[in-house]
C-alpha cells in the first residue's frame, strides 16, 4: 500500500497540514514506512528533497513527551542544525515534545544550565558540541531510541568520524539508525555497515540538483582578471533575484563581497570566519529578501534550504567536483527553476572533467 500522510496519529498529522505538506516527496514515500516498520535506512538524498521530513516523521510518530531523550540528531554544521530543529519543533506541536539544539560557537554555559532543568526528548546537535555535553555528563544519550547522521559524507569530510564514533559508543546498541547523505563514497558504506543493523534499508532518490530544471551555463574567460567584471554584468541582469556567489577562500569572500558593494550592490558574506550571530544575521536578511546577494565559501554549499534563490554562481570551480553538485543544488529546489552559471578560465579544464565524469556516474548517462 501506497504511503500517504492519512496514515499518521491524528496529532501528527494536524502538524503536517499546518506545515502544508500535502504529498509525501519521493524520499518520504519510501524512507517513511520502512522507518516505522523498525528498519535502519542509509538514504541518499540531498538538502531540498524532503529528507529532514523523511526522518523525522517517524521520530515524532514514536516517541511521547513522557518517555525522556529518544532521539539524537547529529548534523555537520549549526545551520542545519538549526533547520532540522525548526522542523521538528513544527512537526511535534501538537506531541508537546521538547526539542533542544546544541552546537559550537555558543556559550557552552547555556547549554549547561537548560539540561540541568530539563530532560529533551529530540536534541540536534553538531557532533563537536555533543560529544563535549557528553563528556561534562549533561547529556546522557543512553536511552536514544533513534539515532540520524544528517549529512553524513559532509561530517566525515569536515573531519567529525572520530567524534561520531565516539558519541554513537555512548547510545543502545538497539537504537534505530538512519544516515542520509547526499552521496555513497566507500568511508559512508563502511560507516553504515558498523552502526547499521544487517537488515537495514538503502533508499535512493536521485538528487534534486541532477534534474533538468536546473540551467548550467559556463561563461569562458580568458583570464581570471575578467571575473569581477563579468560578475558585476551577471548580478545587473539578475538584479531582483536572489543570488548565491561561490567563492574558494575566505578572503575571496571577503575581498569580492567589498568589491560589489564599492560598485553599488546590496551583498553579505558567508564564511568560516564569521561568528555564529554574524552568520544567522546574513542569513537573516537574506531571507527576508533585504539583501539579495550573499558570497560565500563552501560552508554555505550544504546544509541550507534557502528559499527563493534563483542564481548560483561559480566564481570559482572547486577541486572536488562532488562540491560543485551541492552547490548547484542551492537553486532549483524540489522541482522548481533555478539557474547555475560558472566562470571558467583555461586553468579549470581539470576540474571540468572531473564534474562532468561524476555528473555521468549519478544519472547513469
Amino acid at each position: 500500500m501506497e504511503f500517504n500522510f492519512q496514515q499518521l496519529s491524528e496529532p501528527l498529522g494536524k502538524a503536517i497540514r499546518e506545515l502544508g505538506f500535502k504529498e509525501p516527496t519521493p524520499i518520504q514515500s519510501e524512507a517513511i514506512p520502512l522507518a516505522l516498520k523498525g528498519y535502519d535506512i542509509m538514504g541518499q538524498a540531498a538538502t531540498g528533497t524532503g529528507k529532514t521530513a523523511a526522518f523525522g516523521i517517524p521520530i515524532v510518530e514514536s516517541i511521547n513527551k513522557d518517555g525522556g531523550l529518544k532521539a539524537l540528531i547529529l548534523t555537520p554544521t549549526r545551520e542545519l542544525a538549526l533547520q532540522v530543529k525548526d522542523q521538528l519543533y513544527a512537526l511535534s506541536k501538537y506531541k508537546a515534545l521538547k526539542v533542544f539544539v546544541f552546537y559550537g560557537g555558543t556559550p557552552v554555559g547555556r547549554d549547561l544550565e537548560l539540561l540541568s532543568k530539563v530532560t529533551p526528548n529530540i536534541v540536534i546537535g553538531t557532533p563537536g558540541r555533543i560529544k563535549d555535553l557528553i563528556n561534562r555528563g549533561a547529556l546522557n544519550v543512553g536511552s536514544v531510541s533513534f539515532l540520524v547522521l544528517d549529512e553524513a559524507d559532509l561530517m566525515l569530510d569536515m573531519g567529525f568520524a572520530e567524534d561520531i564514533e565516539y558519541i554513537i559508543s555512548f547510545t543502545p546498541i538497539d537504537r534505530q539508525t538512519f544516515l542520509f547523505s547526499a552521496t555513497i563514497p566507500k568511508e559512508i558504506e563502511v560507516l553504515a555497515k558498523k552502526h547499521l543493523r544487517d537488515n537495514y534499508k538503502v533508499v535512493r532518490v536521485i538528487s534534486a540538483e541532477l534534474k533538468p530544471k536546473i540551467e548550467e551555463r559556463l561563461i569562458r574567460l580568458n583570464s581570471p582578471k575578467q571575473k569581477i567584471s563579468e560578475l558585476e554584468k551577471i548580478l545587473r541582469d539578475h538584479i531582483l533575484e536572489k543570488v548565491i556567489i561561490f567563492v574558494r577562500t575566505k578572503r575571496d569572500a571577503k575581498d569580492i563581497s567589498q568589491e560589489l558593494k564599492n560598485r553599488g550592490f546590496s551583498v553579505v558574506s558567508l564564511h568560516g570566519d564569521m561568528t555564529q550571530r554574524q552568520r544567522e544575521n546574513a542569513l537573516k536578511l537574506f531571507r527576508e529578501g533585504k539583501v539579495r546577494t550573499v558570497v560565500a565559501t563552501d560552508v554555505a554549499s550544504r546544509g541550507l534550504d534557502i528559499k527563493g534563490v534563483s542564481l548560483v554562481i561559480n566564481y570559482h570551480i572547486p577541486e572536488d567536483p562532488e562540491v560543485y553538485i551541492h552547490r548547484i543544488g542551492r537553486t532549483g529546489r524540489i522541482g522548481s527553476y533555478g539557474k547555475a552559471y560558472s566562470l571558467i578560465t583555461p586553468e579549470d579544464s581539470k576540474a571540468l572533467w572531473r564534474i562532468k565524469r561524476v555528473k555521468e556516474r549519478y544519472t547513469g548517462v
